[in-house]
């Protein structure tokens, strides 16, 4: 695991081309169970490929494949910037 700010932050403060770390879910619900299960779990690394100009859609690459996600869908994640 590569070390990192160590500031946890949340997916508003991100963007493009930055690298981040899922540090922990703060709540569940069906939204961060499915996205869980989507594999943006603790501990996942991912980079963030786009942002929408309002910051809403964020569009994340994590585990071979590209994840678009609404502000409401990532209220719940506490990230760590790695890069």
């Amino acid at each position: 695991m590569t070390p990192g700010t160590g500031a946890v932050k949340s997916f508003a403060d991100l963007k493009k081309g930055m690298r981040a770390q899922v540090v922990r879910v703060t709540q569940e619900s069906a939204e961060t169970v499915r996205l869980q299960e989507m594999g943006l779990t603790p501990g996942t690394t991912f980079r963030v490929v786009k942002v929408a100009p309002f910051g809403d859609p964020i569009e994340i690459e994590l585990r071979g494949y590209r994840l678009c996600l609404r502000k409401r869908e990532t209220d719940c994640f506490e990230i760590e910037v790695l890069d």
